[in-house]
């Protein structure tokens, strides 16, 4: 893509300034500026997928998916911020991918206990009367294997450089060891392993009204001024494309698989190659888009 003077630093500015947060250099600083390992080597497939722009994609495609299950998605109706403090909920998000990702280890343990300590005061009744807590194991793990499975559908469909052969368990077997750190006591550690995860989850899964009402707000009501709704747009016609058939009237969405298979494709297409342009390769650990 032309690098139009001006334009690629200022849509930068733009991006890193929501997603990472306004101390982005300090952080990066405190990430990468240091010999101390992290939790993956360099060529770690986790890195691979992690860092690139189509996690935009599978973020929001994670957030739809996981809200599929009623438990889960009563803990975020009933104390996540993400109405009120969208951008602080996502700077947090991706802090966390960040440090346990591409950062040194201290780092990346550090950021499961802010996690732990947060989901310490997540606990309640759901509608139907079921208590739920977010550090249910249960719970985390299926917030878990969502997340698995969008990254890798996003990654596949709009990575730079998508995952074939062995990389794909290595990638799933990578994710387990921040699923253990979180909670999760048997992680799935191959692809084959988390399809069956999936499955087995499926019986519990169904649409609820907060569920529908977070991907109105998700996909319709978005924070954002009128010149970023364009390409926030094309995010979320990409995520909703990537979404199985079987969660659509649940969650209340269009299914329209030829559309989503041509006109969806190529707005993730767009918006993922704009987005590596506009971010300075060095910051790319920063593009990832999803919540906890």
């Amino acid at each position: 893509m032309t690098d139009t003077p001006g334009i690629r630093e200022w849509l930068g500015e733009q991006v890193r300034t929501r997603v990472v947060g306004p101390d982005g250099e300090t952080r990066r600083l405190e990430l990468f500026d240091t010999d101390e390992p992290g939790w993956f080597d360099d060529d770690a497939p986790i890195r691979r997928v992690h860092g690139d722009a189509s996690m935009f994609v599978g973020g929001m495609r994670a957030l739809l998916f996981q809200s599929l299950h009623p438990l889960a998605m009563a803990g975020v109706a009933e104390h996540s911020d993400y109405r009120h403090d969208p951008w602080g909920r996502l700077q947090r998000t991706a802090d966390f991918l960040a440090a346990t990702t591409f950062g040194p280890a201290s780092a990346a343990q550090e950021a499961v206990d802010i996690v732990h300590r947060v989901h310490e005061r997540v606990v309640g009744t759901a509608r139907s009367g079921e208590p739920y807590a977010a550090n249910d194991p249960h719970l985390l793990e299926w917030v878990h294997t969502a997340e698995l499975d969008s990254f890798l559908a996003a990654h596949d469909r709009f990575g730079t450089d998508p995952l074939t052969g062995t990389d794909r368990d290595r990638f799933v077997e990578e994710s387990a060891v921040i699923a253990r750190a979180l909670g999760v006591v048997e992680p799935p550690t191959t692809e084959r392993t988390l399809r069956r995860r999936l499955r087995d989850y499926r019986p519990e899964l169904g649409g609820s009204p907060e569920a529908r009402d977070a991907a109105r707000y998700l996909l319709v009501q978005p924070p954002l001024p009128l010149a970023g709704r364009p390409a926030y747009g094309m995010i979320a016609a990409a995520a909703v494309s990537l979404m199985p058939a079987w969660t659509r009237w649940p969650l209340r969405l269009p299914w329209l698989p030829i559309s989503e298979a041509t006109v969806g494709r190529a707005l993730g297409d767009a918006v993922t190659r704009t987005l590596r342009w506009v971010i300075d390769p060095r910051d790319a650990s920063t593009d990832a888009h999803v919540d906890r």
